[in-house]
């Protein structure tokens, strides 16, 4: 397993943009599919963006797309979240998963063995 912390939440108006950052203690960081999931008070946890180990490919939940960017730097160990146009319902706790080398089913939470302890993102309107 890959120990994770997220960094970057906080509070925002409505429109506003937040970076999210996760840093990896991973010993080969571009072995591993990353994502970001958010799960909002009484709500299940759910898919905002995965990407592959060397950054080619990305994906995105209908909700964030052209909103959101999902990137990595794997020679720092970090993957990040560029979150613009933040309205109220991006509102949640954000929690970034890992996983080794596969790439399917990367919008299911039980595909990943790795999850950082989350972050806050509160939007107000």
């Amino acid at each position: 397993q890959v120990q994770l912390v997220e960094s970057g939440g906080g509070l925002v108006q409505a429109g506003g943009s937040l970076r999210l950052s996760c840093a990896a203690s991973a010993r080969t960081f571009s072995d591993y599919t990353m994502a970001w999931f958010r799960q909002a008070p009484g709500k299940e946890r759910e898919f905002v963006a995965a990407i592959t180990g060397r950054g080619r490919n990305t994906n995105y939940a209908v909700a964030v797309k052209g909103r959101f960017t999902i990137s990595r730097d794997n020679a720092k160990n970090t993957m990040y979240l560029q979150m613009n146009s933040l309205n109220s319902e991006d509102t949640a706790t954000y929690y970034c998963a890992a996983r080794a080398y596969y790439y399917s089913n990367y919008e299911r939470p039980e595909s990943y063995n790795s999850w950082g302890q989350g972050t806050q993102v509160t939007v107000s309107s």
